[in-house]
């Protein structure tokens, strides 16, 4: 090959990486979000969870002390259906825990199937500051906890969980119902047309005064769920992902389809290449709807993102996912728009 040729291959090589990678600009993607911003899955959630973390990052507070801080309002609340020791357990009476922290310094930590601890996502926090680990599981992270000062919790139902499993035990059938976060606390299990008997989570995304991003989730996973099953929520890539260079990312919903597409980690290489938090999120659930085996009017996913500028997004499958975003002016409830028209 000669020079000429050699210069011709470079200039089209770089008019490539200036299409796939080129990063957004301020006049293309003008600054929109507020600094510092905190913003999570399902308002009904947000609204209690983000003053949580606000308060600490209006006072100077890390990203990474205010998700944990607010995520715990979730796990605290004895009505929520599908976080902490109070929401539902699997199909033999059993809660089991997942949760996932990361901060931006791309440390990271993990529990799942966790019983009895009444905070798992402070416990995976403990996991990324205090064990040379990044995920426990199980009979091994029960342990971790209760070396670290958790107390053992009595692991009875709450009266809501008690009463659902009963209901559910008629029949032991696994249906889950899209949306149901929404609900607090959860109804007696009844079965709609297109939809899950129940999926998890609450995952938040912050930004703090020193324009550094953290994240975190947790979960109590499906109502009724075969002993053992994990989702997305504590697989970072999957349920969540950070990156301090470009931005971060979490879901909610049908766990086994967020993780057959990657589907945090693919929204935070997408904004990496330019996209924006909503563009990027779409591009997602358009890809999750490529891959999965699952008729889509059976299932719900939703993505919440966030960039470096402030600027945040959301997509879903269908309907009725939203998310609350705190700044200075208070918590804005927003719905997502949607790929599936039932």
């Amino acid at each position: 090959m000669n020079r000429r040729d050699l210069l011709k291959l470079f200039g089209l090589s770089s008019v490539l990486l200036g299409v796939v990678g080129k990063r957004p600009s301020k006049k293309q993607h003008p600054l929109i979000g507020a600094k510092p911003i905190v913003l999570s899955t399902w308002y009904n959630q947000s609204i209690t969870a983000n003053v949580a973390a606000w308060n600490i990052l209006k006072n100077r507070g890390l990203a990474v002390d205010a998700v944990e801080a607010g995520v715990q309002v979730s796990e605290n609340d004895p009505l929520n259906c599908c976080v902490g020791l109070g929401a539902n357990p699997d199909r033999e009476g059993h809660v089991t825990l997942d949760a996932s922290i990361m901060n931006h310094k791309h440390e990271v930590g993990a529990v799942a199937c966790v019983e009895r601890i009444k905070s798992p996502i402070h416990l995976a926090r403990q996991v990324m500051e205090k064990s040379p680990h990044v995920m426990l599981v199980g009979q091994g992270a029960q342990e971790f906890a209760l070396q670290q000062g958790h107390p053992l919790e009595s692991g009875e139902l709450s009266g809501h969980a008690k009463a659902a499993y009963e209901e559910w035990l008629k029949k032991s059938e696994y249906k889950p119902i899209v949306n149901i976060e929404k609900s607090n606390p959860i109804p007696t299990p009844t079965q709609l047309k297109a939809g899950e008997f129940n999926h998890d989570t609450i995952g938040m995304l912050a930004i703090d005064e020193f324009g550094n991003l953290s994240g975190a989730c947790t979960t109590s996973g499906m109502a009724f769920k075969m002993r053992g099953r994990v989702g997305d929520s504590p697989i970072i890539g999957a349920g969540l992902y950070v990156d301090n260079n470009v931005g971060a990312a979490t879901a909610t919903g049908h766990g086994e389809e967020v993780i057959r597409c990657c589907g945090s980690f693919l929204i935070v290489e997408l904004m990496r290449n330019g996209h924006s938090p909503d563009q990027a999120c779409k591009i997602a659930v358009e890809r999750l709807l490529e891959m999965t085996p699952r008729n889509p009017k059976d299932i719900q996913i939703g993505f919440i993102a966030i960039n470096k500028m402030g600027e945040y997004g959301s997509y879903s499958l269908q309907q009725g996912f939203d998310f609350g975003v705190t700044t200075a002016a208070g918590t804005q409830q927003i719905q997502a728009k949607f790929a599936v028209k039932l």
